[in-house]
């Protein structure tokens, strides 16, 4: 139903979704190991992602996890909770393609089980005008682009 989807603003393609949890300074790291397989492209650019605000990701570690093995002062059954953000990129539905991103994030991802949700998502892709006089675009509305942010600063 959605691949039939058309309208005077765009379409819809179909995407997979991975919704990376991560420590904040390790997005770039991540990002850049997914650019040597996959170009992340949206659209007409490259190196898509979002990156959420810092948040908390809780866990209670099992005896025998790496854990265990490798923090002096480990108690097993006691909760640890650390920084975190979700990255989140998109890819075209292909398989291949997906395992080679999978394999980059966990080959750089501090985490030996990272926690990783892979979605089937349809993403949008606009009418693209790049000289369109719509009043909301930001080469129309007297603001221009916002400032830019340093991720995983």
């Amino acid at each position: 139903m959605l691949q039939d989807y058309s309208a005077k603003s765009g379409t819809l393609i179909p995407v997979w979704t991975l919704e990376i949890q991560t420590l904040p300074e390790d997005t770039d790291r991540i990002l850049d190991a997914v650019m040597k397989v996959h170009p992340l492209g949206y659209g007409r650019y490259l190196r898509n992602a979002s990156v959420s605000a810092v948040g908390a990701e809780t866990t209670t570690p099992q005896a025998n996890s790496t854990t265990s093995t490798h923090k002096a002062d480990f108690e097993p059954g006691r909760a640890m909770t650390y920084p975190m953000v979700e990255l989140k990129i998109s890819i075209d539905r292909d398989l291949p393609a997906l395992e080679k991103v999978m394999d980059a994030v966990l080959d750089v991802h501090h985490y030996e089980e990272p926690v990783i949700f892979v979605r089937e998502d349809w993403a949008s892709r606009s009418a693209y005008d790049p000289k369109s006089k719509n009043p909301n675009r930001w080469w129309n509305n007297g603001r221009g682009l916002p400032n830019q942010v340093e991720i995983g600063a």
